[in-house]
This record gives structure tokens, C-alpha cells and sequence, in this order.
């Protein structure tokens, strides 16, 4: 299962988008998607607008695969449980965003095992048809490496 956070805080429709177009050309249905509070429907994926902590959790847990904004909790949720991640970062001249913090977030994690970076809406659609090589035993470890560890903490502290 594929599952589709925005975090807690805004909707990021335009992600959502391009994975509902996709499950729409692809015919994938075992994408579950959490779409914030927003007027925008997916048509071709289950979806809720917010899950309460637990069923988050079970829907990380259940997941083979991440697909989120570039939030810090979702990645570190993510590298908690062990799920790959494909993040795509919001950004602020869209109105998605009050800055480009997801942006320098995509730049430091982009090279780490298991968290996998898509800059704009096409990149996206491009790495969706790859997904399950993404989601592939393996693709993240079973725990978080001390590199993956050492990268969090220190852009953190900034």
C-alpha cells in the first residue's frame, strides 16, 4: 500500500493531485491518501481528510511506501518505521508554503538511502512509475543508519 501524507497543518493539494492523475492512468488502487482540510476530492484513491494519531500510525506501519511534503515529521516518521519516502517539496511562490524551508529540506536529505526527492509536479509523476522499485525490501534499513541519524540532528540544530 501507498500512502499520501500532507501533514497536519495545510493541504497540499497539488501533490495530491498529481498521484490521484496517476492512479487515474495507472489503475493503481491500493494508494490511501490523508488530504487535509481542503475543498479539492481525489477521484481515483481512497482518501480521508485527517486521521487521528493512531490510525496514522497504522497507515505508516501498513505502508510499503511514503509519499509526503518534505515536513521533517513526515521524513522522520518515515526513517522510524523503516518505509522509504518520496517527498516533494511545497513551495512558497505557489502559495503552499510562507517559505522555502522544504526546498533546503529536499537539498540536504537528497542524497540519503531511502528518501527519495521530487522537485516539481513532473519529477513526481516520473518517480510514481518507479514506486515500486522504491518500495522494494531493502530500500531503506530496517532502522535509521547513523549517517541517515548524524544528517537529521544536525540540520535540525541547524
Amino acid at each position: 500500500m501507498i500512502f499520501v501524507t500532507v501533514g497536519m497543518q495545510t493541504p497540499f493539494d497539488r501533490l495530491c493531485d498529481v498521484v490521484d492523475r496517476w492512479c487515474g492512468r495507472t489503475g493503481r488502487r491500493d494508494v490511501f491518501m490523508q488530504t487535509g482540510r481542503t475543498e479539492w476530492t481525489p477521484t481515483h484513491c481512497d482518501f480521508v481528510r485527517m486521521l487521528e494519531a493512531g490510525e496514522f500510525q497504522d497507515r505508516m506501519q501498513a505502508a510499503s511506501v511514503i509519499v509526503a511534503h518534505a515536513g521533517m515529521g513526515s521524513i522522520l516518521t518515515a526513517m522510524r518505521f523503516g518505509k522509504p519516502i518520496l517527498v516533494m517539496p511545497r513551495r512558497s511562490a505557489l502559495m503552499e508554503t510562507r517559505n522555502d524551508h522544504q526546498i533546503a529540506t529536499c537539498r540536504h536529505f537528497t542524497d540519503l538511502n531511502g528518501i527519495n526527492v521530487a522537485v516539481d509536479d513532473d519529477e513526481l509523476m516520473k518517480r510514481l512509475d518507479t514506486i515500486d522499485e522504491t518500495a522494494k525490501p531493502g530500500s531503506l534499513p530496517a532502522h535509521a543508519s547513523p549517517k541517515m541519524i548524524s544528517a537529521v540532528r544536525a540540520f535540525i540544530q541547524g
